[in-house]
């Protein structure tokens, strides 16, 4: 191409680094280029709440028209800003690699307590301008106080190093891509899978004239396909909510391939009715994309009260009831198993220490171990949350529901080292056995199940089972009838269900609260 492509773009930091970025991909093909940094209303209304003004266009309405008016070849935008309903003679042409999708949140040292979720004090101030962000940070933490936060990202980061917020909350991605230094704060990335971010989050769109097949062709240069496919999902499951970005609704899309290298979308979605609702959490999954999207929404926007019982001890304040009460079902619940410690001595020394559930947690730090310098690694949030509450760290998580799955990449993390093992009595060990050497492997049995007598249940429309051994309680006494849905946590406990008659099983995506919320409300 002869020409010189003009690139527009805002004139923040962040969208700087954007434009010569991809300036800087295009110098690498041959293309001339040169920058027009153009003002939008969003830049010039410092003073508007955000709410009121984000999805509307205000971060790229100014670009556009000088896109339609030809002074400017090829718009940059944060893929995220753009409104999912394009304007007419518009189109994006490309993406960017997808930059770190998740959300960030930078507490001042001084308001850190690890103990508590998300490792902020009771009480604190925290500063976003996103609704979605506002609705999932007060589900996890009703007593958090929203602030409003304006600004680039510098000087977000500025406000609160001046105090004026105990957090705040922003995109990993830009952090990422200006190479801030956040170590004078504590920073936590928060699991898109759990906490989940806007449509597009981390990516580029490279937006131009609808027909300008020169340029789109050029483009096709620097595109990332694969990233194209799953934010083009994304944001059209949020088009067909007609809302801007300012509605709670949170999209985020992987692809993977299974054991036949054939495709599979996951997608995980975090929605509020209103801006002040309990977000309903949901994930899902499919080999077949086309139409997807549509059926996806429609799910999202259907509103299901069941009754649902779980197999352990509920409470009114935990963040499961509260999630499933604040959306219409009612909840009940009761373990069929409890736990007995076993002593245990002074266990020799190994390079890593490994938990597969939170009560091996527990009844391992309360008999006071000297750890030494072991690495820790876990099953799931839930553990690695419950071994933060031991003033610990882990420093691998497996997140996969199989098992056998997380043994294979913890073992190749390992290597050649040492695991100390506390577990159960009696112990499936399915991770250990994934060791070729099995001499790296040192089981510790901290504590045995018992099992309860099974009193009555009620008929709850959905079964949740947490175990293996609350499977085998259960069913010595009760019975599954065909009505109801029944949810297993795990790969073993799915196992037994299956032995014990169940029919139809449905996984939880994650060993977390969010991953048994995800299972209910995505049936």
């Amino acid at each position: 191409m002869a020409k010189t492509l003009i690139i527009g773009s805002r004139g923040s930091e962040l969208a700087l680094w954007q434009a010569n970025f991809v300036k800087s991909e295009l110098e690498k093909v041959g293309v001339k280029t040169k920058l027009n940094i153009i003002k939008t209303t969003g830049d010039k209304n410092q003073d508007i709440q955000f709410s009121a003004i984000q999805g509307q266009g205000f971060f790229t309405k100014e670009i556009e028209e000088a896109l339609l008016k030809k002074k400017i070849d090829l718009a940059v935008h944060s893929y995220k800003d753009l409104p999912t309903t394009p304007v007419k003679g518009l189109v994006v042409a490309a993406v960017s690699y997808r930059e770190d999708p998740t959300e960030l949140i930078l507490i001042r040292k001084e308001c850190v307590d690890n103990r508590m979720k998300l490792s902020l004090k009771r009480n604190p101030v925290v500063g976003t301008s996103s609704t979605r962000r506002r609705v999932q940070l007060v589900a996890f933490r009703p007593d958090v106080q929203i602030k409003e936060l304006r600004g680039n990202v510098p000087t977000r980061i500025q406000k609160l190093r001046d105090k004026m917020y105990d957090a705040i909350v922003v995109a990993a991605a830009g952090v990422e891509r200006l190479g801030i230094d956040v170590s004078e704060f504590h920073s936590e990335k928060l699991s898109p899978q759990e906490f989940v971010p806007a449509p597009a989050q981390g990516v580029l769109g490279l937006q131009i004239r609808e027909g300008d097949k020169a340029i789109a062709e050029i483009l096709q240069k620097i595109n990332h396909p694969e990233v194209e496919e799953v934010v083009s999902i994304e944001r059209k499951i949020f088009n067909l909510f007609r809302g801007g970005c300012n509605l709670p609704l949170g999209i985020y899309c992987e692809k993977h391939r299974d054991e036949d290298d054939k495709p599979v979308f996951k997608a995980w979605a975090a929605y509020s009715n209103t801006d002040n609702a309990f977000p309903r959490y949901f994930c899902f999954e499919t080999r077949k994309p086309e139409n997807w999207p549509e059926k996806v929404a429609d799910k999202i926007r259907t509103e299901t009260h069941a009754s649902v019982f779980i197999t352990r001890d509920v409470r009114d304040d935990d963040f499961f009831s509260r999630a499933l009460k604040a959306n219409g079902y009612k909840v009940s619940g009761k373990a069929f198993i409890e736990f007995k410690p076993i002593a245990f001595g002074r266990p020799n020394p190994t390079d890593w220490i490994f938990f597969s559930s939170k009560h091996a947690v527990k009844f391992f730090f309360e008999q006071k171990p000297d750890t030494g310098t072991s690495k820790i690694g876990v099953i799931g949030k839930a553990t690695s949350t419950t071994l933060r509450q031991y003033g610990k760290r882990a420093d691998f998580i497996g997140y996969s529901t199989d098992t056998r799955l997380t043994g294979k990449q913890f073992a190749s993390l390992v290597k050649s080292g040492t695991v100390l093992f506390p577990q159960a009595k009696d112990s499936m060990r399915t991770v250990q056995q994934q060791f070729v050497n099995k001499y790296q492997v040192k089981d510790l049995p901290v504590y045995e199940t018992i099992q309860k007598p099974v009193a009555d249940t009620p008929d709850a429309d959905i079964m949740l089972f947490t175990s293996p051994s609350n499977v085998e309680a259960f069913f010595e006494k009760k019975k599954i009838n065909s009505s109801q849905k029944v949810i297993a946590m795990g790969d073993a406990t799915a196992h037994t269900l299956k032995q014990a008659g169940v029919a139809s099983v449905y996984l939880v995506p994650s060993f977390d609260e969010i991953g048994l919320l995800q299972a209910i409300f995505s049936i």
